[in-house]
């Protein structure tokens, strides 16, 4: 039986979340291992492999988070009108998985590959939204802080195999990265078939449902609690540069070979998945708000320390534990801020709305922090994202504080 986010009251304790959540994050773990396999290959294999410059990976970085905006809503808004999250969520974990191959056929062809990357976001974009309305819709208000956390953690678990599985692969295959990407559909695959035998979907309990109309996005943004998560959605996107770009940055300072790469995704993941949860904890004890924030003030640290005076292993060790302690505080938690304010028949419309606020300022992000590493270099370009992440911290909690 399904929990709405009014079905019953609060329970103390892990053991109060509904078991959707867990079958959910089952999911997202073992897509995140085959994604995360590609992730922690790619800017290597485009900068090093196919000799791409910073601007042009920065141009690729964004499509791959940020082109499919318009995917989001269309998912949100399908989702919602048909009452059936878990079939368009299917929908997107299938494309992902196809795409993996994609990036086999196209080779060194840099269009094919856009093309490749682009299809596999479609499926992220279209899965996103309506996997996050699913949790919502799952579990009681006041425990989503600790859901998203329980899920962030199981999709922190996959993030932290996957660059370990594609390292494996590589040392395997003499450093194919062609098989990185076959086994990443392997994996992919299994994904989609959990989700199709696991995963139950979350029915409308509202009586005289009636059709969701396109207009309706309008009526949601009309509502200043939701038009300031947008907004603030769009400015955090804007003052955040890729995972790649600070793995390369790493890489080009300290001189890492294409075998150690994956492992500072991996550094990244095994912070995120111990800190995930007990930080959603948290966010739902003291204040979703202020721990989003704490989270963007650790990732300005950890750009000021790419280049600061430390290096080696310490600078990997503090640059990846402030990254991984941004993911904690931040991937579910914003969420979790934004369920209640959502109404349940527009609830993953409104999801969507806001991740594709942040995408799409994503992807101004990733192109303009190519250009700034391009004509100013890494160092004041990074030191540019970092004044950005102020100012969007502080825009951030004046528009939510006030929301409050």
């Amino acid at each position: 039986m399904y929990l709405s986010t009014v079905e019953r009251p609060r329970k103390l304790g892990w053991k109060g979340l509904s078991g959707n959540v867990f079958a959910l994050g089952t999911v997202s773990l073992i897509t995140d291992v085959s994604s995360e396999m590609v992730t922690a290959v790619l800017p290597l294999y485009l900068v090093v492999g196919l000799g791409l410059s910073p601007a042009a990976y920065g141009v690729i970085d964004g499509v791959y988070t940020g082109a499919t905006t318009l995917l989001r809503l269309v998912g949100g808004y399908l989702a919602d009108k048909t009452d059936r999250r878990k079939a368009v969520a299917g929908t997107g974990y299938a494309l992902s998985a196809v795409a993996k191959l994609g990036l086999l056929i196209a080779g060194t062809s840099t269009a094919l590959l856009g093309a490749a990357i682009t299809i596999d976001r479609a499926g992220k974009g279209l899965r996103t939204a309506p996997r996050d309305a699913l949790i919502t819709l799952s579990t009681p208000s006041g425990d989503l802080g600790r859901a998203f956390g329980v899920h962030r953690a199981m999709d922190g678990v996959g993030a932290f195999l996957g660059p370990l599985v594609a390292l494996a692969v590589l040392a395997a295959a003499a450093d194919s990265f062609d098989a990185v990407f076959v086994a990443s559909f392997c994996v992919a695959a299994m994904g989609v078939v959990v989700l199709a035998m696991f995963v139950r979907d979350h029915r409308s309990t509202l009586p005289a449902r009636e059709p969701v109309r396109v207009k309706e996005i309008g009526t949601l943004l009309r509502d200043s609690r939701v038009r300031r998560l947008v907004i603030a959605a769009a400015v955090l996107g804007l003052a955040t540069i890729g995972d790649g770009f600070v793995y390369l940055l790493l890489q080009k300072r300290e001189g890492l070979t294409i075998g150690w790469f994956p492992l500072l995704a991996v550094g990244t993941s095994l912070v995120y998945l111990l800190l995930a949860a007990p930080l959603g904890a948290l966010a739902d004890k003291i204040g979703r708000l202020p721990v989003m924030l704490a989270g963007y003030v650790a990732l300005a640290t950890a750009y000021l320390l790419i280049h600061s005076p430390l290096d080696g292993i310490p600078l990997h060790l503090a640059v990846l534990a402030l990254y991984g302690t941004f993911y904690a505080t931040t991937d579910g938690v914003l969420m979790a801020l934004a369920g209640p304010a959502l109404p349940e028949r527009l609830r993953t419309t409104g999801i969507a709305l806001i991740q594709s606020g942040q995408a799409l300022a994503y992807l101004g992000s990733s192109v303009l922090f190519g250009l700034a590493w391009k004509y100013f270099g890494p160092e004041t370009a990074t030191r540019l994202a970092a004044a950005g992440v102020a100012t969007a911290l502080v825009t951030t909690a004046y528009l939510l504080g006030r929301r409050r």
